[in-house]
């Protein structure tokens, strides 16, 4: 799009940038004249390096990026984070009886014993476990690292502009929007409640224009309840310069998604997704499930603070997925995150599909309200 910030930015025909775990779909996107951005907290960094050789591979000279999670506040964040060692040790004994209790009554069978199959691995939520995936990212000709929870750091900031990579930060209130553009960030995603994983409570409605022009003439990309044209054009209505989407590409043809969660997303409605701080410690808007229900109950302890949670859920979360197909109380279970867009998934695309189908939405749409005005 001509004149576009977002678009002149990177490079690309349509400032559509997309969130996921999948590298099939940040190829695809990225082809398809957006920006796959790779979700990497899940990653191990030899498996980072893999997929970014993959994806550059897939796309040729066209732009990708890659997020992290690297949050400010944590246990053990004045030491940048504590082993796995130390944090397994802080995870209360009643928690792990709970997740145990839980599995067994939803009969959910143990992994089968392997020696190359770590006890618990957790995701990468402190700085010390997060570095080395910067690190890998970095030695990447990528073009954006998002940082999806916190300012980003003035070490990544110098390390990122230093190779030419712009640098983006969530902002899930106009304090954080703030923050972060003080911290250096070329592009700031507005984030609101309405979207899948880690949220605030404000908005995207209220959310994009505030943080606009508080921010400006930083661009901004809107997130949250952006899954077809019509939103893009809202979101630009308000004053973004493109669009963060994530919880659209969970029904892709390539998605990494297993096909029992997909099933239990094309089924959803918009109220059928809950902020929980089950999976993390912090909220997350994920699917709601009898996993989230369990969670809720007024009997059951209260989930821990980041990273002792991820840490405490990481080995079930693994039975759950790994049984999913094959057992019931596995398949109640299960969830994702994911945002409350998701009551517009009717039916599987291809990733770039959609990227094009939302373009066309926003061009009509664009010419009907011009249109309308005109009289």
């Amino acid at each position: 799009m001509h004149g576009n910030a977002i678009c002149e930015m990177f490079g690309i025909e349509f400032p559509i940038l997309a969130f996921t775990h999948c590298r099939d779909v940040v190829a695809a996107v990225s082809k398809a004249g957006g920006l796959g951005v790779l979700g990497a907290v899940g990653h191990t960094p030899e498996g980072l390096d893999v997929d970014l050789r993959w994806i550059r591979e897939q796309v040729g000279d066209r732009p990708f990026g890659v997020d992290l999670l690297i949050p400010t506040r944590y246990v053990g964040s004045e030491e940048g984070g504590l082993d796995r060692k130390r944090t397994e040790q802080l995870i209360p004994e009643e928690h792990r009886r709970f997740m145990d209790e839980m599995l067994d009554r939803y009969g959910v069978p143990d992994l089968p014993p392997r020696p190359d199959r770590p006890t618990t691995t957790g995701l990468s939520l402190t700085h010390n476990r997060a570095q080395p995936l910067v690190d890998v990212a970095l030695s990447h000709d990528i073009a954006l690292i998002a940082n999806a929870l916190g300012p980003p750091g003035p070490g990544l900031v110098e390390a990122a502009h230093a190779r030419g990579v712009k640098v983006a930060a969530l902002a899930g209130s106009l304090a954080h929007a703030v923050r972060h553009a003080a911290a250096g960030a070329d592009v700031i995603i507005a984030q609101g409640s309405e979207a899948g994983g880690h949220t605030g409570e404000v908005g995207t409605m209220v959310l994009v224009p505030e943080v606009v022009d508080a921010v400006a003439p930083i661009p901004v990309l809107a997130a949250g309840g952006i899954g077809r044209g019509r939103q893009m054009a809202a979101a630009m209505a308000l004053g973004a310069a493109g669009v963060w989407c994530g919880s659209v590409w969970l029904t892709t043809e390539e998605s990494e998604v297993v096909p029992t969660i997909k099933d239990k997303m094309l089924a959803a409605t918009s109220s059928d997704t809950v902020r929980s701080r089950s999976m993390t410690g912090k909220p997350a808007r994920m699917l709601r499930s009898a996993w989230t229900e369990e969670w809720e109950r007024p009997d059951t302890p209260d989930p821990l603070p980041m990273p002792l949670q991820s840490q405490l859920v990481a080995r079930p979360q693994a039975r759950i997925r790994t049984y999913a197909h094959a057992s019931d109380g596995a398949a109640a279970l299960s969830q994702y995150f994911v945002g409350q867009v998701v009551g517009q998934a009717d039916r599987v695309r291809p990733a770039g599909r959609v990227v094009l189908d939302m373009v066309e939405e926003f061009v009509d749409t664009i010419g009907r309200l011009g249109t309308t005005l005109d009289g």
